[in-house]
């Protein structure tokens, strides 16, 4: 997406360093994924290009490194290991990450347990979320979205109340 600046110069996505948008895609027999290529350069220009992949609900959330150190850094000044929640926090989201790097084709390997996690075969749905992207499973999506759509007047008026 490329929009024309003042004098002609070009203002590409490429300036921002977010996720934005979704893309259908398939894993391969091997649990294979390749990550779209808007995506793609978002990591190539702003990030290192690699991801660490985590489960969040119902879904898998892929982060570049960096932003994934600055939430282990957070976790690590804020949550303490005797509290039951953040054990739980720290057992769900955190210990099974996994650092996924891309191959010569550009496509990372989403290790079993991460896809056991996620319910995802093949069919996934990827959602950008700014800092990071969300992997779902197709019908794991659309029953969120249905869910979203479900309570949008509540979570409209929340974001608006938050002073968004």
């Amino acid at each position: 997406m490329v929009n024309c600046g003042q004098k002609g110069q070009e203002v590409g996505i490429l300036d921002s360093p977010n996720f934005r948008g979704r893309s259908t895609a398939r894993l391969d027999n091997k649990g294979r994924l390749r990550i779209p290529t808007k995506f793609r350069e978002v990591l190539q220009h702003h990030y290192t290009d690699a991801l660490v992949i985590s489960r969040r609900e119902e879904c898998l959330v892929a982060y570049p490194p960096e932003k994934w150190d600055e939430m282990e850094a957070k976790a690590l000044k804020h949550l303490s290991l005797v509290h039951p929640d953040h054990r739980s926090f720290v057992r769900l989201a955190i210990s099974g990450a996994e650092i996924c790097e891309f191959d010569s084709q550009g496509r990372i390997l989403i290790p079993p347990l991460l896809r056991e996690d996620a319910q995802i075969e093949q069919e996934v749905i990827i959602v950008g979320m700014l800092g990071s992207f969300e992997i779902w499973a197709k019908a794991a999506y659309d029953l969120q979205v249905v869910r979203d759509k479900q309570n949008e007047h509540k979570i409209m008026e929340d974001i608006a109340n938050s002073g968004f």
